[in-house]
């Protein structure tokens, strides 16, 4: 079996979500990194992993790929015996559904506040006060919709962890670091979702690439 390879970067939410669905399925994996700080994503080789140029780029023998989430269901569904089950056939419609809600309600929001309060900041650049509160009142609308959605179940497509739960792992765990950690903590569901899958130790895993590579 050929050693799968991401080109990325640890510090990009995406590559980090591909990462952490690897090793939920407890595979090998080399990390090709790509510097996002001198533009090697913008150009050759990389562009012709992803022409779109952004990060990361997939490879599993001859199959490329690109789009975090298109990697993340490849992976669950190619490699379905190995480690975590992160798909339920018998529970695709619902799977699906919850994932399609976590990539247009909560990722636009929970991106556009990860970057005013975590990304700004460390390039040097001034939070934009109006966005962030603009976006804190979008993000409590989806945070309740989700504390009524885990009033039923404990993960969000039913009592088993998956890729539903998994793809909100980056920004989410940007988010914790930041004040907008309370709209999370207030709500006791979310708040307890948050913390179990925040403590999976694939994820742990991911903090440390993410220190040793920052």
């Amino acid at each position: 079996m050929a050693v799968l390879k991401v080109h990325g970067s640890a510090i990009s939410t995406a590559t980090q979500r591909v990462i952490a669905t690897i090793l939920e399925k407890g595979l090998e994996y080399e990390l090709v990194l790509v510097n996002l700080r001198e533009g090697e994503h913008k150009r050759e080789p990389f562009i012709s992993l992803n022409p779109f140029g952004q990060v990361p780029a997939f490879e599993d023998g001859d199959l490329k790929l690109f789009e975090s989430r298109a990697i993340t269901q490849y992976i669950a569904h190619d490699y379905a015996s190995s480690g975590t089950p992160l798909i339920s056939f018998e529970k695709m419609p619902i799977l699906v559904n919850w994932m399609e809600v976590e990539a247009h309600h909560f990722e636009p929001v929970s991106s556009a506040l990860a970057w005013e309060l975590v990304f700004k900041p460390m390039f040097g650049m001034t939070t934009d006060a109006a966005v962030v509160e603009e976006q804190e009142g979008k993000l409590a609308e989806v945070l309740d919709v989700y504390e009524k959605r885990l009033s039923q179940s404990k993960y969000l497509a039913g009592e088993e962890f998956s890729l539903a739960d998994l793809h909100h792992l980056p920004n989410l765990q940007c988010l914790m670091g930041t004040p907008v950690k309370k709209f999370f903590e207030s709500r006791p569901r979310v708040s307890a979702w948050s913390e179990a899958i925040l403590a999976r130790p694939s994820w742990a895993k991911v903090l440390e690439l993410q220190k040793k590579n920052h």
